[in-house]
């Protein structure tokens, strides 16, 4: 297989392959449990309002284990399937109508689109998007239904996944999921063709850039855009995996006071010390609730915020606890699997406690996603901590198991 490396040179001559098909390599899931395969798949070329990437580096997110597991309602569950959300990668060619992003322009595909023209786009209030908000029932593509992929061994179709399908080396996004982070030189006939290009981004910060797909703009988005953290304030994060210590490094260059970390893993609280983690719960190590073990913490009355970054109703009911009441705000951030409904009674929101959830941390991913970008990648804020591991795209399989068994936070391959 070609490598990241060999990039420049793929974007240079791209108009080879414009408007053709490409025969590439991608991890299929072909079936839930069962190892994802390596195979050669066809990418169809990009249709209107449509962009076809040459992906450079991606990772493993818990939402993919999920998929893969099948831990997911019924109509979900669609193989064959190319999972994968988290990347970076180079424009190869773009359909029709297309005109915001070109070929060889740096990229990072996103789950939960942006139109910009809709009247949820245009409301201050949503990063919601009438037609290209993160729908995980959806498998095929919107302009024609149809997919993309195909198996090149049998022809057979291949679905897509969260808008996006980031575990194959070539993928056809919806223009409005895909956010410039360098444009081409080559770019002169566009609008912007006026504005000299920075120097092409390295592979240290391509790494880098691929986690705004997903875990930093959620986690740090749900620190700064919903829960809003101000200085002072207290904070407690239930789950200590990317996304939990994205939320965390939010809080801390906020100026939070107290973050108390809350994980069943215990190698965590290492990390989240180097995160801005303060102050650490094992809920493994006393029969005490853990909202319990926070009052103490917090002189008696709870944090101002909690966030939920796990997916499990229960772990949601302790984050809810642990917040002052009067004022305290529990933001949900973890995907939930489950067809359980809330763990609360009505009346406890009587109390002056609110809950609320989060897609994509409330960023705005054409508009607002290089301001948190370029915020986040300051030397105050520690984001590179969250990239444990480093493997070659082949051993995709092993990269899942790493995030499965709590082993690593993300793990970057090179395609």
């Amino acid at each position: 297989m070609t490598t990241a490396a060999d990039t420049t040179t793929a974007a240079a001559s791209s108009n080879a392959t414009a408007g053709k098909v490409i025969t590439c390599y991608a991890a299929v899931a072909r079936g839930p449990h069962e190892p994802l395969v390596l195979e050669e798949v066809e990418v169809d070329p990009p249709q209107k309002m449509e962009v076809r990437l040459r992906i450079l580096y991606t990772s493993v997110c818990h939402t993919d284990l999920s998929a893969w597991r099948s831990e997911v309602p019924e109509g979900q569950r669609a193989f064959p399937r190319i999972l994968g959300h988290e990347a970076v990668g180079v424009v190869e060619s773009v359909g029709e109508g297309v005109t915001d992003v070109g070929e060889g322009d740096y990229v990072i595909p996103i789950f939960n689109g942006e139109c910009g023209e809709c009247a949820y786009c245009r409301s201050p209030t949503t990063n919601l998007c009438r037609r290209y908000r993160v729908d995980p029932l959806r498998s095929v593509m919107r302009s024609d239904g149809a997919c993309r992929f195909r198996s090149r061994a049998d022809g057979r179709p291949i679905f897509h996944f969260l808008n996006t399908s980031t575990f194959s080396q070539y993928t056809v996004l919806d223009s409005a999921c895909v956010v410039n982070i360098h444009r081409s030189p080559a770019a002169s006939d566009r609008a912007d063709a006026d504005v000299p290009p920075p120097p092409p981004p390295s592979p240290r910060h391509l790494k880098m850039m691929s986690l705004f797909s997903c875990c930093v703009s959620t986690g740090v988005g749900a620190a700064w855009n919903v829960a809003n953290v101000q200085a002072g304030s207290s904070v407690a994060i239930f789950g200590l995996g990317a996304l939990g210590l994205a939320a965390a490094q939010g809080a801390k260059v906020r100026g939070a006071s107290k973050i108390i970390g809350v994980d069943i893993n215990p190698q965590k609280f290492i990390k989240g010390k180097a995160m801005g983690v303060t102050d650490f719960v094992n809920p493994m190590d006393s029969s005490k609730p853990v909202h319990e073990r926070i009052r103490e913490m917090t002189g008696g009355g709870g944090v101002d915020h909690s966030l939920e970054c796990v997916g499990n109703p229960q772990v949601l009911r302790e984050a809810f606890l642990s917040t002052h009441d009067g004022w305290g705000q529990t933001v949900l951030v973890g995907i939930y699997s489950t067809s359980q409904l809330l763990p609360l009674h009505p009346m406890e929101l009587f109390d002056g406690r609110s809950i609320t959830g989060t897609i994509f941390g409330g960023v705005r991913g054409k508009s607002q996603l290089h301001h948190i970008a370029h915020r986040c990648l300051q030397p105050d804020m520690n984001m590179e901590e969250l990239i444990t591991h480093e493997l070659p795209f082949e051993k995709i399989n092993e990269a899942m198991h790493l995030l499965a068994d709590g082993k690593a936070l993300r793990c970057i391959m090179q395609l």
